[in-house]
């Protein structure tokens, strides 16, 4: 069914295919009112977003999809309904910006000492303006003949502890709920699931996160199974989290996940956007 809210979704502006006009003109052609743009660690899409929104008649929630470290883990969490202008937060942002150059250097220089030539370079042209990401990474591999898919890329060269993994420190989990709460916004666990976490360090993640001041966690995914819905909900109502939902939407070059293409979330949870007072414009 398509739900009239879609709360995550990327654009050109970091990893995703569609520039932030297209994208919400996509989601109004998919039937979204609500649409969210949460790009990696970056606000840059969000005024092209905005006006894309006013033209073509649905609300623009603005958002950010931040990258956080905890407990050696890599988690992302979503800001909704923020203040884009607010300055700790883009001087967080700035951080990251720096910390993912930096990133894909060494991932240059990993992947030529495997043979494969000028991947900075390529990636980082790949990337445009955009913040650079494994995805332009994958892209470029596939692109020069180097991996067969971009999940065969992350197998071969970019996963967790192979030849092009690197290793990066991210914001505290405290300091990216603090930059969210502080612009006024919703602090959210991104698909929650995905990280692989056992029942217990799924808990402690939840547990900080709440005792950190975030207030929900992403209950329906675009790729999310009825039993992963079912596990994130029961989550939501053991920790007293706001429900969340989101296709986490790339690129139409993966037709199985679609703008606003999701399960209805679970009766028994509160929606994120029932604690909104008004969409921020």
């Amino acid at each position: 069914m398509i739900s009239e809210y879609d709360l995550h979704a990327h654009s050109t502006a970091s990893d995703g295919a569609l520039s932030p006009a297209e994208l919400v003109r996509q989601a109004r052609a998919c039937g979204v009112k609500n649409l969210a743009l949460t790009d990696h660690d970056t606000t840059d899409g969000l005024a092209e977003a905005r006006a894309s929104a006013e033209e073509n008649g649905i609300t623009l929630i603005p958002g950010i999809e931040l990258s956080v470290t905890w407990q050696q883990r890599c988690i992302h969490i979503i800001g909704l309904n923020i203040d884009p202008d607010y300055a700790p937060l883009q001087e967080g942002i700035v951080g990251l910006r720096n910390m993912r150059l930096s990133r894909a250097v060494e991932m240059g220089a990993r992947l030529q000492k495997k043979g494969i030539e000028n991947a900075y370079e390529g990636a980082l042209q790949l990337a445009g303006k955009g913040m650079i990401t494994r995805t332009h990474f994958a892209r470029y591999l596939v692109d020069h003949g180097h991996a067969g898919s971009f999940q065969n890329a992350f197998d071969r060269f970019l996963g967790a502890g192979k030849p092009g993994f690197v290793v990066t420190r991210w914001t505290d989990l405290e300091e990216a709920i603090g930059w969210i709460n502080g612009a006024g916004g919703t602090a959210v666990v991104a698909h929650p699931l995905r990280y692989k976490l056992t029942g217990a360090w799924l808990c402690r993640l939840l547990d900080a996160f709440k005792q950190c001041g975030g207030v929900g966690i992403e209950i329906v995914c675009g790729s999310s199974s009825g039993n992963d819905i079912r596990c994130a909900a029961e989550q939501a109502r053991r920790f007293d989290l706001l429900g969340s939902v989101g296709s986490d939407y790339h690129s139409p070059e993966k037709p199985w996940i679609q703008l606003g293409r999701l399960p209805p979330l679970p009766n028994s949870i509160t929606p994120v956007w029932s604690v909104w007072p008004r969409p921020r414009h």
